[in-house]
């Protein structure tokens, strides 16, 4: 019996492992802000703007005043201004009797000068008339033709302002650094100053990347998920100082991302891009950022958003945030506010905080930051969030409360801090 023949060798493929580039060493979150805050650097270029669209802005330079406020004496009440001394001793039995010599409305200036025993009617915010130093109420008089009486003493100065009382010409009334709010933006108003020169806003590049993302407003092909990232992002830049200058979507190859990346370091003063940062086969942002620059950390210990990537290229911030929605946009509240406001000048952002009770038992992972959405029904914090790819977790959300890394467990009714958006 002849022995069996061997069999034919067959030629197999080689496995082939994909190309995996896991997170190995992730830093603290104070550590992440720390190093970002570090590496950027104030916005230097100076414009003007027109008060109405100054709300937000940031003063480049001092505002002083060229004029006194208000910029005349002026009556702080409806009545009759008189010298104070003819009413001394008046009272409702025994009124003091003046005569009216003319009649002042609020834009018009007096003509004559108030003597001894006259008066002059005068409406809120008109010139005070030379000679009265004080103005009787209305509501404390009687007229009877031009025969005014008074029923009640006035001392001098009384509901009257002088010239310069609430400002005085030559003072510093706003320093650099000042944010507009709508009463600052009142206040050089007041000076007559049209316009304002402020610290520009800073352009923050927004690129999503990834194959599989596609703009709003047209079809979804098979496999395919509209561009979430770039709108939540470029809001809330918005909302925070910056111009969002938005570019398309970076694909998965190694130049397409460096290109888009060489083109927004050229125009912009900052860039922040979503996906590509994580551990699959195709991300190539580390690659493609590290033949830009220095990639400064890879990975923070936080969740969601650990796929978290900051760099500096060229003199100018990279932040590379996580793909999904959820992740992106609570990092976009953890850590990209803080680095913009910075860019951007602007004070650190104060969010308003509620204290309620926690609706359920909440477990976290030690070791790592939590950023949880919730939304406050019936007094307490009650959690919304479904996983990291749903943006309605955020959108259900009236805020999120901060779990700490060294935390793993918040229990049923303990008292929790709200940051509401």
């Amino acid at each position: 019996m002849k022995p069996e023949s061997p069999m034919p060798q067959s030629r197999a493929k080689p496995h082939r492992t994909p190309r995996m580039k896991p997170l190995k060493s992730l830093i603290s979150l104070e550590e992440c802000r720390h190093i970002l805050l570090d590496s950027v650097k104030p916005i230097q270029g100076v414009e003007e703007a027109d008060l109405t669209g100054a709300r937000g802005r940031v003063l480049a330079e001092p505002l002083q005043a060229g004029v006194d406020v208000p910029p005349f004496r002026r009556a702080a009440m409806d009545g009759y201004a008189v010298r104070a001394g003819d009413t001394y001793g008046a009272g409702n039995m025994s009124p003091r009797k003046l005569r009216r010599i003319e009649s002042i409305h609020a834009g018009e200036t007096p003509t004559r000068r108030v003597e001894k025993g006259t008066c002059t009617q005068i409406a809120t915010g008109a010139p005070m008339p030379e000679g009265a130093d004080a103005v009787v109420m209305v509501e404390d008089t009687e007229a009877q033709g031009e025969a005014i009486l008074i029923y009640d003493a006035i001392h001098p100065g009384g509901n009257s302002s002088p010239a310069g009382e609430d400002i005085r010409r030559g003072t510093t009334i706003l320093p650099a650094g000042a944010m507009l709010d709508p009463a600052k933006v009142g206040v050089a108003a007041a000076l007559g100053v049209a316009r304002v020169k402020v610290y520009r806003r800073p352009r923050v590049a927004v690129i999503p990347s990834g194959n599989e993302v596609v703009p709003p407003g047209g079809p979804l092909p098979a496999g395919k998920i509209y561009d979430v990232n770039t709108y939540t992002l470029s809001t809330l830049l918005a909302e925070h100082g910056a111009e969002p200058r938005t570019y398309p979507v970076a694909l998965d190859t190694l130049a397409s991302v460096k290109g888009t990346l060489e083109k927004a370091l050229r125009e912009c003063d900052m860039v922040v891009l979503s996906g590509g940062s994580s551990v699959g086969e195709k991300d190539l942002m580390v690659e493609a950022i590290g033949a830009l620059g220095e990639v400064k950390f890879h990975g923070i210990a936080v969740k969601p958003g650990k796929p978290t990537l900051g760099a500096v290229a060229r003199g100018k911030l990279i932040l590379g945030m996580p793909g999904y929605p959820t992740s992106c946009l609570t990092n976009g509240y953890g850590v990209l506010v803080p680095v913009v406001r910075r860019l951007a000048r602007l004070p650190p952002w104060e969010p308003r905080i509620q204290k309620v009770p926690m609706s359920r038992r909440i477990t976290s992972t030690i070791g790592r930051h939590q950023f949880l959405p919730v939304r406050i029904q019936n007094g307490e914090a009650v959690p919304v969030f479904k996983e990291s790819g749903a943006i309605t977790s955020m959108s259900e959300a009236d805020g999120y409360i901060e779990i700490p890394a060294n935390v793993d467990l918040v229990e049923k009714g303990e008292m929790v801090e709200v940051k509401l958006f």
